[in-house]
């Protein structure tokens, strides 16, 4: 123990409050001279205010002997927390200095239970001794071991990822990948993209500070669930950097497992369905409700839920001890209105909507990237030489490449990689073209994998495996079929039975145990082990099950239109067929798993299936069906194109096509029929198809090549704000021969994709708008747009801002730029060319015949550029509009303009917003504007203008300040 000088208790005082005594030297901590035992008579009342729980400052003093069972017993008899604390006081300073100084050690070491002391600890400089700091401080407070057991349960919950065949199940920290992850704003703008989980909580992007809930939105298999496992991972270990003490989660199908007659309380929720405490419930329960903000809650699956009623209008709760059902202490969780403050992280389906009013931050999934892809990859195969094999395989089929942009799609794929290298197959995906292909080989892989023979050496074909199960996969089938009717995707041990589904049915591994969802542990409940697993099951149900007609068929498909549009055509077909049109709807339901159920139903009834189901169905049965199909997909794109309002554009007709139109040429193309392709072509009565935010993947570019290269004429195609990238850029080659305009802008476009556009676009010449704002263009890329803008004679529009170009990209464009006598309209705002590059553009504009409009906003120009812009302006005839807002201009470069106009008459609109101009730059645009009539405006928002300056100029209504 260090020694204790001895000093009277005012300079202690004077020390513990941070405040030199007239005479000392200098503030010293209190731990290195004086008594331990006087620090607590001094600071009694803080202790007495501060101290909260009173059974671990005990339980330590008496694990080291400090005070005896009886003496603890009786500091406990005391009726309030205050005179229990007293007394302990009381107890400590009787057993002496060491017994005060290790007290005072428990409560430094205890910080998650004495929060409140910490600052106060921190004060008075205080540090353990050598002595004490050997001896060991127990945590017993039923709060903090409560968050240890809930930590404990995580890592033990999320240490593994779930695979197919579950004896397989890898760690998360080997296969766990990021994927692309963007922030959405209220009108479902992208605003940029999040790069740590850490970003979920930060303030940038926020919708509504008001609300509580973080919304994570994307398509079926594109990492949703798993994002939220490796959340709930990193807070186990203590790597997660956010201030979070309680982390409860939830996937939504449980609320769906509740009678309507059910009750429970908000305690009884968080406990029972979720980690329940060894000890003191009440303690803990009451903490946290005057501690909301460290509480998490991540409720996974927000458009599974299936209730029948409008949660709209389902009462606000306050009371966090009023049993109700649990549907409406979700739906009050969510409002704010139950643990007002906590921290939510809800994911769904794409087209889910959740009012904004609840919204926090919105986010959306967009898979892997070609980097994230090639990182999953490495750390699948770890062997060198298979990743090489693997990766060559998928580069040369480019829509298997891109169907590895969605995660889940993508495990499978490798999986089945592995199985062929598992078995020394020399058997490759290469004649693997759709996602139906892909599942059934799948299926394939494991159904051998239970009969115990190698892929390899199999005897059997695929069709003749599959004989085998029949009987096992249409008990599967049949119950997947029940679920995705009902939008049921759990199942209880009695539907189980009831559909005869025997243990080894179980053992194959697509239906999982998925928990136990009554808060006792008794009744175990059954999920597919995902939701597009189970869709597959039941189109192989609808197929094979030969007492459903062709007609009952395209009932279950018009079923699904019947959610994805309001059509007439459709409520008439369904009545047609005795379907209900007027069932409730479940309000926040998506219909993804209906739709992943047709995708599938159009490739088991492709021609290309005909000999699989010789073995499992009766050829007329398939054959009608698959006629009936044909006949309804022919029609529906049809009937969808010709019910969208049209809008002219440079005298043709555009239509904006909706999410539905992605679908059903994902349907078509999963068909692999020539005559559905060219009937679906014919069907396409608009000349411009706008297909933006429709969260159309890479993959859906070969669905979409599919069938408008069975176009007789041109047609224009915009993706924009989708998610394409370079692998979609290469499934259009087979239709570029036909577009006139090609518009990718916001869709992860690299060089590698603008070197395939400029291949291929100057092979037709044909192309007259180019869009690819927002991209990942570098200067590089910028070589194959500029061989674009000078072999193409007709383009007339480019769009090619916030990309990567510098100053050489610049150079490069503006060359091309200057060879083009018929483009009208550029794009570069938001890159970096800087005076150089705007030097070059100066030698552009200057004399350009036909260039009407130029933007280089936000570029990085200053004097330099900008004055020989504005000198090339005296001798251009054909700008019109000119945007050079967001630069470094000053008043020098606005008098060079000002003087070009004295000379130019043609130019509109210049845009001079947030530069570097004075009262001085817009006097001189107030005296040539005075020579100038035809110039519309002048916009110099957001300089160096003070209110009281612009007042000068308010005659002239053409300068905007």
């Amino acid at each position: 123990m260090v020694e204790v000088s001895d000093s009277s208790a005012e300079d202690v005082c004077a020390r513990m409050d941070g405040v030199c005594q007239p005479g000392s030297q200098q503030q010293v901590p209190f731990t290195s001279t004086h008594s331990f035992i006087k620090v607590l008579k001094l600071h009694r009342e803080v202790l007495v205010g501060r101290i909260k729980n009173t059974e671990c400052v005990l339980d330590n003093l008496m694990k080291h002997e400090y005070i005896s069972n009886e003496e603890a017993e009786l500091s406990q008899q005391y009726p309030t927390k205050a005179a229990k604390v007293r007394n302990i006081l009381d107890l400590v300073e009787s057993k002496g200095e060491e017994t005060a100084e290790y007290f005072l050690h428990i409560l430094y070491q205890a910080s998650e239970v004495y929060t409140d002391l910490s600052p106060w600890l921190k004060e008075i400089e205080y540090q353990p001794s050598e002595h004490i700091h050997t001896k060991s401080v127990i945590i017993t407070d039923a709060v903090c071991q409560y968050i240890q057991k809930i930590k404990h349960d995580l890592w033990q919950d999320t240490k593994f990822v779930t695979s197919y065949v579950q004896k397989e199940d890898t760690l998360l920290d080997d296969t766990y990948t990021e994927t692309l992850m963007e922030l959405i704003n209220a009108v479902n703008e992208t605003q940029g993209n999040i790069s740590h989980l850490e970003d979920l909580f930060s303030d940038t992007g926020v919708i509504n500070e008001d609300a509580e809930t973080v919304f994570v939105t994307g398509d079926a298999g594109v990492g949703k669930t798993i994002l939220l496992q490796r959340l709930q991972n990193l807070w186990s270990k203590g790597e997660l950097s956010i201030d979070v003490k309680f982390f409860f989660k939830f996937r939504c199908r449980l609320f769906n497992s509740f009678k309507e007659e059910d009750k429970i309380s908000l305690r009884d929720l968080l406990f029972k369905y979720n980690c329940y405490p060894d000890k003191d419930a009440n303690e803990i329960f009451s903490y946290i409700r005057q501690h909301p903000a460290s509480v998490l809650f991540t409720l996974d699956g927000f458009d599974e839920l299936n209730v029948d009623c409008d949660l709209n209008d389902i009462p606000d709760i306050s009371s966090p001890f009023d049993p109700t059902h649990p549907v409406a202490l979700l739906m009050n969780l969510l409002r704010g209105k139950l643990l007002k403050g906590s921290k939510k992280i809800l994911t769904a389906r794409t087209g889910t909507n959740l009012p904004l009013r609840m919204v926090r931050k919105r986010v959306t999934l967009k898979g892997f990237s070609k980097d994230h892809l090639l990182r999953y990859l490495k750390k699948f195969f770890k062997n060198e030489t298979h990743q090489t094999l693997v990766l060559t395989q998928l580069e040369a089929n480019p829509h298997l490449c891109s169907l590895c942009s969605v995660p889940l799609f993508c495990w499978i794929i490798f999986k089945c990689y592995e199985h062929f290298q598992s078995t020394c197959s020399s058997q490759g995906l290469s004649d693997y073209v759709t996602l139906t292909d892909i599942y059934l080989l799948m299926l394939e892989v494991f159904l051998n994998r239970s009969f115990k023979v190698g892929f390899n050496k199999r005897n059997n074909s695929q069709s003749e495996t599959f004989k085998a199960k029949r009987d096992a996969l249409m008990r599967l089938g049949k119950l997947a079929k029940e679920g995705i009717e009902n939008s049921n995707f759990i199942f209880s041990q009695e539907q189980i039975s009831a559909a005869y589904i025997s243990e080894e049915d179980l053992q194959l591994g697509f239906v999982k145990p998925a928990g136990h969802y009554d808060g006792c542990g008794n009744q175990s409940t059954y999920e597919f082990l995902h939701l597009t697993l189970q869709s597959f099951f039941t189109a192989f149900s609808l197929v094979v099950d030969e007492e459903i007609s062709a007609r009952e068929t395209i009932k279950f498909f018009a079923k699904c239109d019947s959610h994805m549009t309001g059509a007439r055509v459709n409520v008439i077909l369904l009545r047609c067929f005795g379907y209900n049109t007027h069932h409730r709807k479940a309000p926040f339901e998506t219909n993804e798993h209906l739709q992943f159920t047709t995708l599938f139903l159009c490739g088991l009834l492709s021609k290309t299936k005909r000999d699989f189901f010789k073995h499992l169905a009766s050829a007329g049965s398939v054959q009608r069906k698959r006629s009936a199909l044909k006949d309804y997909l022919a029609d529906c794109v049809k009937t969808h194109l010709k019910n969208l309002p049209q809008s002219p554009f440079q005298e043709i007709r555009k239509v904006q096509a909706l999410p539905r139109f992605v679908w059903l040429m994902r349907y078509i193309f999963e068909t692999q029929s020539e005559e559905v392709a060219n009937l679906a072509a014919k069907g396409i009565c608009a000349d411009y198809i706008k297909l933006t935010f429709c969260n159309a993947f890479s993959a859906d570019c070969s669905a979409i090549a599919n069938i408008l290269r069975h176009r007789k004429k041109p047609i224009a195609l915009e993706l924009d704000n989708n998610n394409i990238n370079d692998h979609g850029v290469k499934e259009l080659i087979p239709c570029f021969d036909k577009l006139t305009v090609v518009r990718l802008s916001v869709n992860q476009v690299t060089d590698d994709g603008v070197k395939v556009l400029a291949e291929e676009l100057t092979k037709y010449k044909i192309i007259k708008i180019l869009g690819l704002y927002r991209n990942q263009i570098t200067d590089v890329g910028a070589l194959f747009v500029a061989r674009i803008i000078e072999e193409c004679p007709n383009l007339r529009m480019l769009k090619i801002g916030l990309n990567k170009l510098t100053s050489e990209g610049g150079k490069l464009l503006a060359q091309a730029i200057q060879k083009n006598k018929a483009i009208e309209d550029v794009g570069m705002w938001g890159n970096q060319i800087g005076d150089s590059g705007a030097i070059a553009f100066a030698d552009a504009i200057r004399n350009h015949p036909s260039l009407k409009e130029l933007s280089l906003a936000a570029n990085g120009i200053s004097t330099e550029g900008g004055r020989s812009l504005a000198e090339a302006l005296r001798e251009n005839r054909s700008l019109e509009v000119f945007w050079l807002t967001e630069n470094l201009l000053n008043d020098e470069v606005a008098g060079i303009f000002a003087e070009a106009l004295r000379v130019n008459k043609s130019l509109l609109h210049l845009w001079l917003i947030n530069n570097k101009i004075t009262v001085v730059g817009a006097n001189h645009f107030f005296e040539v504007l005075k020579e100038n009539a035809e110039i519309k405006e002048i916009c110099l928002n957001g300089n160096g203008i003070s209110a009281e300056e612009a007042k000068r100029f308010e005659e002239e209504k053409r300068i905007l300040l």
